[in-house]
């Protein structure tokens, strides 16, 4: 590289690339953030797209890891306000019935009668020790600081969804609500180590709720943003990064992108083994993806629901685990797996008022092209008679929408890669440090590094610190 501008170039403003600037702020560098878009943030914007005072998270909208951040948690983000709903997820059942995750483990154990014990008894030392367990999982395969409770987790999570939920759970609710956590994986509820990301949000649920920022998810990029100008870090936007030639010289570059933009960008920096071990990396399913405007809350049938920020849609385990097995096989689900946000109820930023949004997903095959619109809309109608009738206006993006808007989301992969075993682990490819590449001033930073998809940070945070150590010959901190 010719003579450095900068000690640090980040290409890309999502949570990962701001984390990653913040943290080598933070020890002396200085610092340029590079973002294509007019706004930073990647994954967390916020948008009118369906109407005029209407604002829609365009990505990522409920962050139960980002309460739970080492990264985060050490920084007095200013101007940011997180709002914590009564109930962090409620799932439907049929009629009235519902089952609830709610911040006390013993209320939410209780709601499952026969289900009381096997429910609070396995998750309750995780919840007592979650600052400690979440420490070592988000973070790269290591020895824990934690280990007993660690080993104790990784036992369950290496198991599937539907091992754990039939050797667990006897009652239909129990099962169902663990279905709709697994399902976030995107992994067949069958397959090994669905149970992982499950058995996370249940426990983050307990340990901190599953919260979203007052104003939408913009608000957290906005507040990582202003803290990095003060240890002053510059941030440029509207400034695309196609080919090597467009990064300023420095030191280090560190990619918030996906692998393959990182080989794209950086082909003449990079060894043909490195890029050929990347083009081998497999992505995870893409989303279909609604925001709706509505003249009224959404008339779940379950008066659980409308105290829930976050609603799953999709029935029974049974249900859950076909409409997954159907996404495994490359197929579109008759029942797709929904997943429901209402933020509007509890935050009054969101909506004009008396009106308010909604924001829902369901799983597709990466790079499907079909409209999932009635399909989505059939199964909040399931749990929510009357519901088409409040939808003023309605927004849609298919996967190709969401890579043009992102193009991090390669076929609607919004995951940053599949979580099949063994990429579970070896993101983005097998080696002991995931975040190097083969030229020792490059490194990835993305949600395609350990420990992967969520609005978390911790991605950015592991790269910046072995870039540090590395190049810069200093230090951090491991949270």
């Amino acid at each position: 590289m010719s003579a450095a501008r900068y000690d640090a170039v980040v290409v890309g403003s999502g949570p990962n690339g701001l984390a990653a600037a913040i943290t080598l702020a933070q020890h002396g560098c200085s610092v340029l953030v590079l973002e294509a878009k007019s706004e930073i943030g990647g994954g967390t914007r916020t948008s009118e797209l369906t109407l005029a005072g209407y604002h829609h998270d365009v990505c990522s909208a409920v962050h139960p890891m980002a309460v739970l951040s080492p990264c985060f948690r050490k920084l007095a983000l200013e101007g940011l306000t997180w709002v914590e709903p009564p109930i962090a997820l409620s799932h439907p059942l049929g009629g009235e019935h519902a089952v609830s995750l709610r911040r006390s483990l013993l209320a939410t154990a209780r709601e499952l009668g026969q289900d009381e014990r096997s429910y609070f008894d396995p998750l309750s030392a995780f919840v007592r020790g979650s600052q400690g367990l979440f420490q070592d999982l988000l973070r790269p395969v290591g020895w824990p600081k934690h280990p007993i409770l660690y080993t104790r987790f990784g036992w369950a999570a290496m198991k599937s969804a539907e091992h754990l939920a039939t050797n667990w759970f006897t009652t239909g609710a129990a099962r169902a609500l663990f279905a709709g956590c697994a399902a976030h994986s995107f992994l067949s509820l069958d397959a090994p180590f669905s149970s992982a990301i499950g058995l996370s949000l249940l426990i983050a649920g307990h340990a901190t709720g599953w919260p979203f920022p007052k104003g939408g998810a913009q608000k957290l990029a906005e507040a990582l943003t202003r803290h990095l100008l003060a240890l002053g870090g510059t941030v440029e936007t509207g400034r695309r990064v196609s080919t090597w030639k467009d990064i300023p010289p420095a030191r280090v570059v560190l990619f918030d992108t996906s692998p393959r933009a990182l080989v794209r960008i950086g082909e003449s920096q990079l060894s043909s083994g490195y890029r050929n071990a990347i083009t081998r990396y497999r992505r995870a399913p893409g989303i279909f993806k609604l925001d709706w405007a509505l003249e009224g809350p959404i008339p779940w049938a379950a008066p659980a629901c409308a105290k829930a920020g976050c609603v799953h849609v999709g029935g029974s385990f049974e249900e859950i685990a076909a409409s997954e097995a159907a996404l495994s096989r490359g197929e579109h689900a008759e029942r797709p797996f929904v997943l429901v946000t209402q933020p509007s109820l509890f935050d009054d930023t969101r909506a004009p008022p008396g009106k308010h949004t909604g924001w829902a997903y369901c799983h597709v095959p990466n790079g499907s092209t079909r409209d999932m619109t009635s399909d989505i809309e059939a199964q909040v109608e399931r749990f929510a008679p009357g519901f088409r009738d409040r939808v003023l206006a309605r927004h849609s993006m298919n996967t190709a929408a969401l890579e043009q808007y992102n193009e991090n989301y390669e076929g609607g992969d919004i995951s940053g890669g599949s979580n099949e075993f063994p990429q579970f682990f070896a993101r983005p490819r097998l080696a002991l440090n995931p975040y190097e590449t083969s030229n020792p001033a490059v490194f990835l930073c993305s949600s395609s590094t350990p420990p992967g998809g969520g609005v978390h940070g911790m991605c950015g945070f592991h790269a910046a610190r072995a870039a540090l150590h590395k190049v810069f010959g200093k230090n951090a901190s491991d949270g």
